[in-house]
């Protein structure tokens, strides 16, 4: 082993650093809702073979992640694996009821469906979450929020800042 593989084993993610980590996110039931291995995905049945599976690189502590996810990987080392509990306040935050809306049909131009994703001029994003005679009910919170989640990380690589 060389000196300077020796050393890059022995590196440990600090905030700048440029890291890519194999991860599986699951909700407190099991049930998988994003992950950036392949067999996982098809798995759980969430494959979607438009997307690249493939280790997720980010900036530690540059704001790219949610701030349970960015804090939790601090410290590991390249084939270190570890599980990541992150409460709703240091990912999507806690579900707000003031961000689910109700409108009424003659709002849209088109018949509103529970599941459609709608987004304003603005720029927020919506899922229809309830549908009736007189209006529908669009919810603008994150589809995780109010969600704690768990993280499966496997630190793939370290490129120092």
């Amino acid at each position: 082993m060389t000196e300077n593989s020796k050393a890059d084993s022995e590196k440990t993610i600090e905030s700048g650093d440029t890291i890519s980590v194999d991860y599986v996110g699951e909700l407190d039931d099991g049930t998988v809702f994003d992950t950036s291995v392949k067999e996982v995905a098809v798995e759980a049945g969430i494959y979607n073979e438009q997307r690249e599976y493939e280790p997720l690189t980010f900036t530690v502590g540059a704001g790219q992640m949610i701030k349970g996810f960015d804090e939790g990987v601090v410290g590991m080392k390249v084939g270190e694996e570890k599980t990541l509990t992150i409460p709703p306040e240091d990912a999507y935050g806690e579900y707000s009821e003031e961000l689910a809306r109700k409108l009424p049909v003659e709002a849209v131009e088109f018949a509103p469906e529970v599941g459609m994703q709608l987004a304003t001029d603005t720029g927020l994003r919506g899922t229809i979450i309830e549908v009736d005679e007189e209006g529908f009910v669009i919810d603008f919170n994150h589809m995780l929020a109010g969600k704690a989640l768990t993280f499966k990380v496997t630190l793939v690589s370290i490129t120092e800042a």
